[in-house]
C-alpha cells in the first residue's frame, strides 16, 4: 500500500469532501499519488435534472460536462493541499457506482480506497444499500470508510 496511489470516489457531497480530506492526509503520509473518481450512473426514469435536452445522449453529455467541471475544481483544490511532488489524477466513469469503483481500483492497482458513508439506516438503508459497505466487503485492498 505504501507505494500505490489512493483512490477517493466522490459524489460531490459534503460527506465526500470530508472523506477527501482524509484521502489527502493518507496520500501525503504515504507519499503516494491520489485518484479522485466520480461515477455518472444511468439516470432512472424520465428525469431531466433541470436540463433541457432533446435526447438521452444529450443528457449524458450534459451530465458528463457537469461532472468534469466539478471534478476539475476538486482536483485543483486537492493539488494545492498535496506536496508538490505528488499528483492528483481524476476520472469520470459511467455505469454502476460500485462496479466502476471496483474496476478503477483494479485497473490502477490502488493501495487503499477512502470513501464517504452517508450513514443511512432503517428503511432508507434497505432501499438504498450503502456503496461504502459493499465496497468494504468486495474490494481487494483496504477501504477506509469516513462518516
Amino acid at each position: 500500500m505504501r507505494t500505490r496511489q489512493i483512490l477517493c470516489p466522490t459524489d460531490f457531497s459534503e460527506t465526500a469532501s470530508h472523506a477527501l480530506g482524509y484521502a489527502i492526509e493518507m496520500a501525503t503520509l504515504y507519499g503516494v499519488d491520489l485518484r479522485i473518481v466520480h461515477v455518472v450512473s444511468e439516470p432512472y426514469g424520465a428525469h431531466n435534472y433541470g436540463i433541457v435536452v432533446e435526447s438521452q445522449e444529450e443528457l449524458e453529455q450534459h451530465l458528463h460536462a457537469y461532472a468534469n467541471g466539478k471534478l476539475g475544481e476538486i482536483v485543483r483544490d486537492a493539488q494545492i493541499k498535496m506536496p508538490p511532488h505528488l499528483k492528483v489524477h481524476s476520472e469520470v466513469r459511467t455505469g454502476g457506482v460500485l462496479g466502476q469503483i471496483l474496476l478503477d481500483a483494479e485497473e490502477y492497482d490502488v493501495g487503499m480506497i477512502v470513501i464517504a458513508s452517508h450513514a443511512h439506516s432503517g428503511l432508507t438503508h434497505l432501499l438504498n444499500p450503502s456503496v461504502a459497505e459493499e465496497l468494504a466487503n468486495k474490494a481487494k485492498c483496504p477501504v477506509m470508510v469516513v462518516k
